[in-house]
């Protein structure tokens, strides 16, 4: 019985030894053995020995690309905008010793200098340019990165802007200035409609005047004509000149008899001569 317990004993350690001994690493990892708590060696996928009890598996690190999430964060911009920007930091570990040595934590490690990163590249520029600028802000990203990374063991291959835009109290105040600019090319548009209609209406005045002073000479010309004409068809007879004129006065004399208004006409005691006298002032 004794025998059975010690031969069972025996078989267990050997199992156990050998179990750490073997070790299969997947593809797509690379794991880092410590030999007396000292760097010894890097696994390759596939099999490997080890020696049992000295050698310990302290690292297992992937050997793809990771894809580490930059949180989203507020950048104030050269000209004291305020913007809101996150990505995307797609990473590989290609010297694991240096992964597991050269940094606490790698992935932490680079997502915060993508962070730190981002925030000089982008705070060095106008808000107009950090908008439309992400391609060079991906380019001066990644050469920003990989002396620092390369440190570490970790190549980055690329890192991605998701969004980059105003935080939402400047989305509100861009808002407003554009409102305001609005506005103000409205009243200046109205001003210068106003002015214009002005303009124009002076214009018009301005012609009218001079329609209407043209008017009045040809009128002026005209009369004078007129009375050239007259003068000379009547030459030194009175009798024709004295007709025309009494027909006039009683023309104006009626017309002042039908108006309604209160009125009082007095009339010349001799006609033909009050007639006679307004010819004479004609003549002359």
């Amino acid at each position: 019985m004794t025998s059975l317990i010690i031969t069972a004993t025996i078989a267990l350690f050997v199992l156990v030894t050998v179990f750490k001994g073997v070790r299969i690493v997947p593809q797509g990892e690379e794991w880092i053995v410590e030999r007396l708590g000292r760097y010894h060696t890097t696994l390759k996928p596939g099999l490997n020995i080890l020696i049992p009890y000295m050698d310990v598996v302290a690292y297992r690190l992937p050997t793809k690309d990771i894809i580490l999430d930059v949180q989203q964060q507020e950048i104030i911009t050269r000209d004291n905008a305020v913007i809101v920007a996150n990505a995307l930091c797609f990473a590989k570990v290609v010297d694991p010793q240096k992964a597991s040595y050269g940094v606490e934590n790698y992935t932490y490690a680079v997502t915060s200098l993508t962070m730190t990163a981002l925030r000089a590249i982008v705070g060095a520029m106008d808000l107009d340019e950090a908008l439309s600028s992400r391609e060079q802000i991906k380019a001066r990203l990644r050469e920003a990165m990989s002396e620092q990374t390369e440190d570490w063991g970790i190549t980055v291959r690329s890192v991605e802007i998701q969004d980059i835009k105003p935080s939402p109290n400047m989305q509100a105040a861009m808002e407003r200035q554009a409102a305001a600019e609005r506005e103000r090319k409205a009243d200046v548009t109205r001003a210068e409609g106003a002015k214009q209609a002005a303009i124009l209406e002076a214009q018009a005045r301005q012609e009218s005047a001079k329609l209407d002073a043209a008017a009045q000479v040809n009128l002026a010309e005209a009369s004078a004509q007129a009375i050239t004409l007259v003068k000379n068809a009547v030459g030194t007879d009175v009798t024709p000149a004295m007709y025309l004129l009494g027909e006039r006065y009683i023309n104006a004399m009626e017309s002042l008899a039908a108006s309604d208004n209160a009125k009082m006409v007095v009339l010349p005691a001799d006609l033909q001569e009050a007639v006679r006298g307004m010819l004479g002032r004609t003549r002359s």
